[in-house]
């Protein structure tokens, strides 16, 4: 790719459903980043509100598709014009220069993998306890669930991480198993493994508390853990009912 930019080389894509009163914030933040990403890519699974509407107003491209956020991340990288890719969700606000950290990140090859680091926030407060839970979870989660894979490097990243990677790469190892309603991500970070490290960037992405808005710390915090424990054992049926959606 003579003559154009690492940071040319990166593109984002936001998997959204009815995400109509999230969207004007994220058409604001995706404006002020610096530099641009190459492209920017919505992929809408099924909205019934008006978010296509107002993706298309903005001026975005969308992308529509069926209904499930591995089938919709799956269908973003394929389509996106970019090397490098970045997995935004539309509640998650990454720092301005996130193009240049990303390119920066995977300009060593044995990073197969990365993420910034969630900083849980609402219109009120900062949710310290559940950031730092998020944090170790990285952790916690593989020793737990995958003892053996961890020792091998595999540490699982979650959605609200902001993920990136090398479209190629995933594209190779087949992406997202398309069947997974919740925790698509782990799947993910365990194909990932085999092809490099894992990485988690010290600079925050700010992402909603909505959840943790609606069900309290002490719950909300439990059934992170429980879905977690539920993707360990193979119960995949279970988890999207013990994890329902916030709007």
């Amino acid at each position: 790719m003579t003559g154009i930019s690492s940071t040319q080389r990166v593109g984002i894509v936001l998997p959204v459903l009815n995400e109509a009163a999230a969207l004007p914030a994220m058409f604001g933040v995706l404006g002020t980043l610096d530099p641009q990403p190459q492209a920017i890519l919505f992929v809408d699974g099924g909205s019934d509100d008006a978010t296509c509407d107002l993706i298309r107003t903005a001026g975005f491209d969308l992308l529509e598709t069926g209904k499930g956020r591995a089938v919709q991340i799956n269908a973003g990288v394929k389509a996106i014009a970019a090397d490098y890719v970045c997995v935004l969700h539309a509640d998650t606000v990454p720092p301005a220069d996130m193009a240049r950290v990303i390119a920066d990140t995977l300009a060593d090859p044995k990073i197969a993998l990365a993420s910034f680091t969630p900083l849980i926030k609402g219109p009120e407060k900062t949710r310290w306890f559940t950031t730092f839970h998020n944090w170790i979870k990285t952790w916690y989660a593989p020793i737990i669930t995958r003892p053996h894979l961890f020792v091998r490097g595999v540490r699982l990243l979650f959605g609200d991480h902001a993920m990136f990677f090398r479209r190629a790469q995933f594209l190779e190892i087949g992406g997202c198993t398309p069947s997974d309603a919740v925790m698509e991500e782990a799947d993910l970070c365990v194909k990932f493994a085999r092809l490099g490290k894992t990485r988690m960037v010290r600079r925050w992405v700010e992402t909603s508390d909505r959840r943790i808005a609606a069900w309290g710390p002490l719950k909300a915090n439990w059934i992170y853990f429980k879905v977690g424990i539920l993707w360990a054992v193979g119960a995949r049926g279970r988890m999207a009912k013990d994890y329902p959606d916030i709007r």
